[in-house]
Protein backbone atom coordinates (compact mmCIF):
# COMPACT_ATOMS: atom_id res chain seq x y z
CA UNK A 1 0.00 0.00 0.00
CA UNK A 2 1.17 3.44 -1.17
CA UNK A 3 1.86 5.93 1.59
CA UNK A 4 1.53 9.90 1.05
CA UNK A 5 4.20 12.17 1.64
CA UNK A 6 4.15 15.71 1.77
CA UNK A 7 8.04 17.56 0.29
CA UNK A 8 9.54 20.46 1.58
CA UNK A 9 12.72 22.14 -0.29
CA UNK A 10 15.57 24.84 0.27
CA UNK A 11 17.01 26.42 -2.64
CA UNK A 12 20.22 27.48 -1.24
CA UNK A 13 21.41 27.34 2.44
CA UNK A 14 20.08 29.79 5.22
CA UNK A 15 16.27 30.71 2.65
CA UNK A 16 13.34 29.25 4.08
CA UNK A 17 12.23 25.49 3.40
CA UNK A 18 8.69 26.07 1.11
CA UNK A 19 6.47 23.04 0.44
CA UNK A 20 7.52 21.62 -2.81
CA UNK A 21 4.76 19.14 -3.51
CA UNK A 22 3.45 15.87 -3.30
CA UNK A 23 4.52 12.18 -3.32
CA UNK A 24 3.60 8.63 -3.17
CA UNK A 25 5.97 5.50 -2.08
CA UNK A 26 5.20 2.45 -0.89
CA UNK A 27 7.79 3.35 1.83
CA UNK A 28 9.86 5.87 3.52
CA UNK A 29 13.12 4.54 2.18
CA UNK A 30 11.69 4.81 -1.15
CA UNK A 31 10.01 8.39 -0.87
CA UNK A 32 13.23 9.98 0.07
CA UNK A 33 14.02 8.33 -3.39
CA UNK A 34 11.54 9.83 -5.11
CA UNK A 35 11.51 13.05 -3.41
CA UNK A 36 15.27 13.55 -4.61
CA UNK A 37 14.27 12.44 -8.12
CA UNK A 38 11.04 14.65 -8.20
CA UNK A 39 12.45 17.50 -6.86
CA UNK A 40 16.48 17.18 -6.72
CA UNK A 41 17.61 15.71 -9.63
CA UNK A 42 18.98 18.69 -11.03
CA UNK A 43 20.65 20.29 -8.30
CA UNK A 44 18.06 22.75 -7.60
CA UNK A 45 17.12 21.93 -3.79
CA UNK A 46 19.86 22.58 -0.95
CA UNK A 47 17.59 20.25 1.60
CA UNK A 48 14.42 18.07 1.35
CA UNK A 49 12.26 17.21 3.98
CA UNK A 50 10.10 13.73 3.26
CA UNK A 51 7.05 13.93 5.91
CA UNK A 52 4.17 11.66 6.14
CA UNK A 53 0.97 12.92 5.46
CA UNK A 54 -0.69 12.18 8.12
CA UNK A 55 2.27 13.23 10.74
CA UNK A 56 1.75 17.07 9.03
CA UNK A 57 -0.17 19.24 11.63
CA UNK A 58 -3.00 21.39 10.46
CA UNK A 59 -4.49 24.27 12.53
CA UNK A 60 -7.30 26.30 11.21
CA UNK A 61 -6.27 29.79 10.04
CA UNK A 62 -7.76 32.87 11.49
CA UNK A 63 -11.46 33.14 12.33
CA UNK A 64 -13.20 35.22 9.81
CA UNK A 65 -14.81 38.16 10.68
CA UNK A 66 -18.33 38.77 9.85
CA UNK A 67 -18.39 42.41 10.54
CA UNK A 68 -18.05 43.50 6.61
CA UNK A 69 -17.95 47.09 8.17
CA UNK A 70 -14.32 47.56 7.22
CA UNK A 71 -14.91 46.73 3.34
CA UNK A 72 -17.75 49.51 2.98
CA UNK A 73 -16.17 52.90 1.96
CA UNK A 74 -18.37 54.67 3.35
CA UNK A 75 -17.23 53.85 6.54
CA UNK A 76 -13.94 55.48 5.92
CA UNK A 77 -15.77 59.11 5.35
CA UNK A 78 -13.20 61.76 4.99
CA UNK A 79 -15.74 64.62 3.47
CA UNK A 80 -15.73 66.51 6.92
CA UNK A 81 -11.87 66.62 6.11
CA UNK A 82 -11.33 67.42 2.62
CA UNK A 83 -13.99 70.54 3.76
CA UNK A 84 -11.87 71.51 6.46
CA UNK A 85 -8.79 71.40 3.67
CA UNK A 86 -10.47 73.28 1.50
CA UNK A 87 -11.44 76.38 3.71
CA UNK A 88 -8.05 76.31 5.37
CA UNK A 89 -6.65 76.59 1.92
CA UNK A 90 -5.66 79.92 0.58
Amino acid sequence: MAGHYEVFRRERHAEPLEHAGSIEAPDDALALVYARQVFGRRGESDLLWVVPREAVLVTPGPERSFDPDYRRVDGYSIKGKLRAAREAAP
